[in-house]
């Protein structure tokens, strides 16, 4: 009978809820206080700052490779940065860069060594990479250059890795064959460890040639993809299995200035035909990672793509320095937007189109006949509400809505958590009813524990969010725990929240423009933050369905402790019952946990702890200063858990599957 009582109140309840005589937070309620939230909560979030693509993630070992650096790019720049020209064992002759006769016009610089004698040594050209190149004994390395010979006679051509004393580590020679621009490549051998090498290029006889895209990759990239990515690094982000990511970048995607917008369509095909340009952030980039790595990367690590292009709009600080006023945002001009608006949807078509259509086409001959799924794509970053803003941004999203109503598009409310862009931006998002907004804040790591409850009171009925761009000022364990309760709020308000990626992700030691960063390296070592611990938590143990009321977090039974944060999720796929429990304070504290709403509970469960001193972190030098630490804990159906103090602990437990 009470079997049947149960069915017969189920009905009622989907019956109400389809007449609408309850809310969906009503039946949320009633079903033990569990809810569904996103599969996609946790992700990534990508930008080419800090050198984040060239010198970074993207394997290319060779600096200013096409000789397209410039003063523009930054101060004292040229087209021979990076570079030093040999002419050693009395060779002597002329360099000079030329624009005649390139080798298109997108990549318009080479160089042209004018061999009058060789001399005993040969006359050319060396790159130290970026900050040395990083070789291994035994690995080999894909070398390429385009050279077109000029004068009449075929020139030797010798490629040699050099260590730092000089001695040669790997070397191979061709010849020129041709008087137009031509492709040479060869392997490269090492056969030692060199943390500094370089490359050199020499010409061993006389007579004239120009040199252009002259390229090393180690031939053992991430996925070994060729113009691939560097594995080590690209691991170390796969292995937050994010459940999506976000690129090519917040500011740099609008840039400064309309001429400066990242534009997909200049990102892909062969690399000589990318058009490079100047970094909003101060140096160069090249494009070989572009849109084409981009979506391979995330197929590569299972994460969902999520491009951001620009709204027609430049960044309001175009001409200035982040958040200082520069010559203000920039439109592209109105009778062009028909133009603009097609480049996004043929986006769309590259990504998902059929190797019939003419962007799925070009997909399919970088070497990716099926379609990248493709499901959110976002509009705009930061951009000040203007109603040149407006205009632009409501005549893309009609026209990409209207004719793609399967691919989510996600706007944009302004750089902080409050003020006048924000309240503006989200005006703007009730009125067209944008499925998804971008909010962005890097606060006080005690803004994020005051703020946890941020997301408990906005509406569900609105626009959802992605909290594309979040952190706490700080790379220390109080930092990233201050995250973590952040999270913990996340998690509880996922049927809001849809998406959240810390940001920045990557920084390159000693050229960073930004602090702090989610993973540090140089061309040898890796350091994850304290910070990518947490997000790794997290990342490694979403869930699809959060429950409330599992764990007390009381002081002496009486009052909540404003020290403790915890959230309780089961995953769907796996059955598991997954609780984070975050300890801020400087004594241990003991949580009380009830599973009974769980039913066959497994008595066997594992325990990751983060914990350390208040202003601990991790730094190249002392990588693992602070990491997880896993091991078993018993449980039972109700438990105390006693928190260490400074900590976050992640606890898995099984269920018993029928």
């Amino acid at each position: 009978m009470r079997m049947t009582m149960r069915k017969i109140t189920g009905l009622f309840v989907l019956l109400f809820l389809s007449l609408g005589l309850i809310s969906t937070a009503q039946h949320q309620k009633l079903s033990s206080n569990s809810k569904h939230i996103s599969p996609d909560l946790f992700g990534i979030f990508f930008e080419d700052i800090n050198y984040a693509a060239d010198g970074g993630l993207y394997a290319e070992l060779i600096q200013n490779r096409s000789f397209e650096y410039s003063p523009s790019d930054r101060k004292g720049w040229n087209s021979l940065t990076s570079w030093e020209y040999l002419t050693e064992g009395f060779a002597y002759g002329t360099i000079s860069v030329e624009t005649q006769s390139p080798l298109n016009e997108n990549n318009r610089h080479y160089v042209v060594l004018n061999v009058e004698d060789a001399g005993q040594d040969g006359l050319g050209l060396k790159n130290s990479g970026f900050d040395g190149i990083v070789v291994r004994a035994g690995e080999k390395y894909d070398f390429s250059v385009f050279v077109r010979q000029i004068s009449d006679q075929s020139i030797p051509l010798q490629v040699k890795l050099l260590g730092k004393k000089g001695v040669v580590i790997g070397e191979a020679t061709f010849s020129t064959q041709s008087t137009m621009w031509k492709k040479y490549s060869t392997v490269l051998t090492a056969n030692q460890n060199e943390d500094s090498a370089s490359l050199v290029i020499i010409a061993k006889g006389k007579g004239k040639l120009g040199i252009d895209v002259v390229s090393l990759f180690p031939e053992k990239t991430f996925k070994n993809r060729p113009n691939g990515l560097r594995a080590d690094l690209a691991q170390t982000i796969a292995d937050l299995k994010p459940k999506f990511m976000r690129f090519p970048g917040g500011c740099l995607v609008h840039g400064d200035g309309l001429g400066n917008m990242y534009r997909w369509k200049n990102t892909i095909g062969p690399i000589e035909q990318r058009v490079g340009q100047r970094n909003i952030w101060g140096y160069h980039q090249t494009a070989g990672l572009g849109y084409f790595e981009y979506f391979q990367f995330c197929e590569d690590i299972g994460a969902k793509p999520l491009p951001v292009l620009p709204a027609a709009v430049s960044c309001q600080n175009s001409g200035g320095t982040w958040r200082i006023g520069g010559t203000g945002q920039k439109g592209i001009p109105l009778d062009e937007m028909q133009a603009y608006i097609q480049e996004v949807l043929d986006l769309i078509e590259y990504a998902n189109g059929p190797v019939t259509s003419t962007w799925g086409a070009k997909r399919a001959e970088a070497g990716h006949p099926l379609p990248f799924n493709l499901e959110y794509i976002g509009i705009g970053n930061e951009d000040k509400q203007t109603p040149e803003f407006r205009e632009r941004f409501k005549l893309i999203y009609d026209v990409v809505s209207a004719k793609h109503p399967e691919v989510k598009i996600i706007g944009t409310v302004g750089p902080s958590p409050s003020g006048e862009d924000f309240d503006l931006g989200w005006k703007f998002a009730r009125e067209l009813n944008v499925p998804m907004v971008d909010e962005h804040y890097y606060e006080k790591p005690d803004w994020f524990i005051a703020n946890q409850k941020r997301y408990d009171s906005y509406k569900r009925s609105e626009s959802k969010v992605y909290l594309g761009e979040y952190a706490s000022q700080g790379s220390k364990l109080f930092n990233a725990l201050a995250e973590a309760v952040y999270m913990t709020g996340l998690e509880r308000n996922g049927d809001v929240i849809r998406m959240a990626s810390y940001a920045p992700m990557l920084a390159r030691v000693g050229h960073t423009q930004w602090n702090p960063d989610l993973i540090y390296f140089n061309s040898t070592a890796i350091s994850p933050s304290v910070n990518y611990y947490v997000q790794k938590l997290f990342s490694v143990n979403q869930g699809d369905t959060y429950y409330d009321n599992v764990e007390s977090m009381t002081n002496q039974g009486k009052v909540s402790d404003s020290t403790l944060a915890a959230s309780c999720v089961k995953d769907s796929k796996t059955g598991d019952v997954i609780l984070k429990l975050v300890n801020i304070g400087k004594v241990e504290k003991t949580m009380k946990i009830n599973l009974s709403r769980f039913k066959r509970i497994v008595a066997n469960a594992t325990c990751t702890v983060l914990t350390g001193a208040f202003d601990a972190k991790n730094s190249l030098e002392k990588p693992e200063n602070v990491v997880p630490v896993t091991s078993d804990l018993k449980v039972n159906v109700k438990f105390d858990y006693k928190a260490p103090a400074l900590s976050l602990s992640v606890i898995r437990i099984s269920v018993k599957k029928m």
